[in-house]
């Protein structure tokens, strides 16, 4: 985002601004979902991994991230990140390796995030909101890996999502035992507390093995919803809505 579009988006979240000026804001959150919109509209059922940007490819994360990829596009989904560094490049590159589809949702920062190499497609989106909208729209499953406060965004919106039937119970794994430990805790203080039912915890698979967050994937997902039969095409791309397919 460059810094002008940023500070529209400041200016747009202070309050009350003109007619004029919230009408064009409207539009222009329109046309970056339309895009988005055409541009994913082919891929496919996605598995979308969530984590941090700052792993390097010598850390442990960065590894299981890449080989979590490559087990998502071995069972035929394309395999959707936000498009940067570190996890996210990782699970693109493992969905690579694997010979499978890789896309990316970017989103642009005032410090430039640099979209990874290992991208069949990337849209590079300005809002956080419409981000997330797309990140979720195409998905089946959620995998979440270590990361910061944009991975535990993403993590609760999808529970959020999920507990209030906005969404169908697709499957979410909490990838990393020893990074989420204090998080799962205050999970069973809060049922403790009453805050969430007991039953929410079972909103998501809290592992360190990638074959048994696979095979709950597998299970939640490709035979749930059927999704071989849905990766069929019905229409064809139509080139002038800028529609294509990977």
């Amino acid at each position: 985002m460059n810094s002008d579009n940023n500070r529209q988006e400041q200016i747009f979240l202070e309050g009350p601004q003109s007619r004029g000026k919230e009408f064009l804001f409207a539009l222009k959150v329109l046309q970056e979902f339309i895009m988005g919109f055409r541009k994913f509209h082919f891929l496919g059922p996605c598995a979308t991994v969530f984590g941090s940007a700052r792993f390097t490819e010598e850390h442990p994360y960065y590894n299981k991230a890449r080989e979590m990829g490559a087990e998502l596009a071995k069972l035929g989904f394309t395999v959707m990140t936000g498009g940067g560094g570190g996890i996210m490049e990782a699970a693109n590159r493992g969905a690579k390796d694997a010979g499978g589809r890789s896309v990316g949702c970017n989103i642009a920062l005032p410090l430039e995030q640099r979209s990874n190499k290992y991208l069949d497609r990337c849209v590079k989106i300005d809002y956080f909101f419409v981000r997330k909208v797309l990140l979720s729209k195409y998905s089946f499953a959620f995998i979440v890996m270590p990361g910061g406060f944009g991975t535990m965004d993403e993590f609760f919106e999808a529970l959020t999502l999920i507990q209030t039937n906005k969404v169908k119970n697709f499957p979410v794994v909490l990838f990393g035992k020893e990074y989420h430990k204090n998080l799962y805790e205050h999970f069973q203080l809060s049922i403790k507390e009453g805050t969430i039912g007991e039953n929410d915890i079972n909103m998501f698979y809290f592992t360190d093995s990638i074959p048994d967050a696979i095979h709950f994937i597998e299970h939640n997902a490709i035979q749930k919803f059927h999704l071989r039969s849905a990766r069929k095409m019905i229409v064809k791309p139509i080139r002038i809505l800028g529609e294509k397919e990977i």
